[in-house]
């Protein structure tokens, strides 16, 4: 089975769902996302996926979230989308992607559903 977690090495929740998959026997592939960003593309599926809005995919608490205005309602799907290309730090983590489903590690146990 193909995974993917799109992980940040510093976080602690993305060490444990990567820690959980290891443990199932997956070996996943790892994308750093902050030093290997995912493109527009990439995140319109991950979103398909969620079935999320990209907002919801956001670290609200970020700086550059209120530094480039992204709580701004008037700001388009893909204008945020833009946003998270540029910003990746701002991308909920971990995201894992498996089986034509995603799931965000929080808390890790959440991928099990999509496994």
């Amino acid at each position: 089975m193909a995974v993917t977690i799109y992980h940040n090495p510093r976080c602690s929740k993305s060490r444990q769902t990567l820690e959980l998959l290891e443990a199932r026997g997956l070996e996943p592939e790892v994308v750093d996302y902050l030093k290997t960003p995912p493109d527009a593309a990439a995140i319109e599926r991950i979103l398909t996926l969620l079935g999320l809005e990209p907002r919801a995919l956001m670290r609200i608490k970020e700086t550059a979230y209120r530094d480039n205005h992204l709580d701004d309602p008037g700001l388009t799907r893909q204008q945020l989308i833009d946003a998270l290309v540029r910003h990746p730090q701002l991308l909920e983590r971990p995201v894992v992607v498996a089986n034509g489903k995603a799931a965000i590690g929080r808390p890790p146990e959440n991928v099990l559903e999509i496994l």
